[in-house]
């Protein structure tokens, strides 16, 4: 739960500064959040939240 929660937030935070210094118009925004929408309840999604977690993982693991 914390884990999909960062990841919410991450992307919410890059979106919003994609909007306000690379001229993200908000109906591009609209559309990539459906997008996720629609891609969340695909048959690809488990396939996706997999590569996350693993990505999650081995940042996680990285000793800095």
């Amino acid at each position: 739960m914390i884990l999909s929660i960062s990841g919410v937030v991450l992307l919410g935070v890059i979106v919003f500064l994609f909007f306000r210094k690379d001229g993200l118009k908000p109906s591009h925004g609209v559309v990539c959040a459906l997008f996720g929408f629609y891609m969340a309840s695909t048959a690809i999604a488990p396939s996706i939240r997999a590569g996350g977690a693993s990505l999650a993982g081995l940042i996680g693991g990285l000793k800095i």
